[in-house]
């Protein structure tokens, strides 16, 4: 009898530990969308029927089976472009990303470890920052400096760190009381040991969930630079392609729609992202 309890329990715990280990729908859905992008930005330009300036006798057509998303007003293929404009666009929202979650993980948790002064100049620092436009920041900085995808990139990475600095530095606060920490203390090793390998490392996880938001604002940004004109005119991005079919929507709606469209679609997906992470992270309050 004993045995067949033993077992009837160790059934149960497999049973709870596969439900527990089971990803949340919104995060399958955005892997699928995500990894379909990854191979778009990868293979696209060696996917695409025409090169991305290639210019064709059709003019301003509409989509047909020989232009799957019909033409621009010099001939050049849509299709064509959206899978070049995806390497760029995905390229500037992670590097924007990565380069606020260094800048924002740095500072929360440098701040939130020592506290004092330092944690309150920072707090007033992100208060300002988070005061001031940030678009218009960029377009004003932009306009100074040059639009060249490198710059348009680092500029949005430089101005979107403030909320992973504020997820980093709570956690640091918490963090910095485990029993864990204050051994690592007690054992001898220095603060930057310390905080760079027990606090950041375990508190990194809400900041991952908040990169996913960080990439799909980044791809907005330089979009929306783009279509004011601002974004470099010697890359294909889907921000490009919108400012390119601005001018035609009245008589060639396709031009903007399809680049507008991929862009809808990422940041779609990288939401669905965030909001797997924080259900994996938070499966109490994940609801499903």
């Amino acid at each position: 009898m004993d045995a067949y309890l033993a077992r009837a329990e160790q059934v149960l715990a497999q049973g709870k530990r596969r439900k527990e280990l089971r990803l949340p729908r919104p995060f399958k859905v955005s892997l699928a969308i995500l990894t379909f992008l990854a191979f778009i930005a990868v293979f696209g330009p060696h996917l695409a029927p025409y090169g991305v300036n290639e210019m064709t006798d059709a003019l301003l057509v509409p989509p047909s089976p020989g232009h799957w998303f019909g033409t621009d007003d010099i001939g050049r293929d849509i299709f064509t472009m959206v899978l070049y404009g995806a390497r760029t666009s995905l390229l500037v929202g992670i590097v924007a990303a990565l380069i606020s979650m260094f800048i924002g993980t740095s500072l929360g948790a440098v701040a939130g470890y020592y506290g004092g002064k330092l944690d309150r100049f920072l707090n007033e620092l992100i208060n300002i920052f988070l005061m001031l436009p940030t678009f218009f920041l960029i377009i004003m900085v932009v306009a100074i400096f040059g639009s060249s995808m490198g710059k348009v990139t680092l500029v949005i990475g430089l101005t979107s760190w403030m909320g992973t600095a504020k997820i980093m530095n709570a956690q640091t606060k918490s963090l910095k009381e485990r029993t864990f920490v204050k051994a690592g203390k007690v054992l001898g090793e220095n603060d930057r040991a310390v905080l760079f390998r027990y606090i950041v490392p375990h508190g990194i996880f809400p900041v991952l969930a908040n990169v996913s938001q960080s990439i799909s604002s980044a791809i907005l940004f330089e979009a929306s630079l783009s279509f004011l004109g601002l974004g470099d005119p010697n890359v294909m991005s889907w921000g490009q392609i919108i400012y390119l079919g601005k001018a035609y929507m009245g008589r060639g709606w396709w031009v903007a729609a399809f680049g507008g469209l991929a862009i809808v679609i990422t940041m779609f997906a990288f939401h669905l992202l965030a909001e797997g992470l924080n259900q994996i992270l938070q499966p109490q309050a994940g609801g499903r």
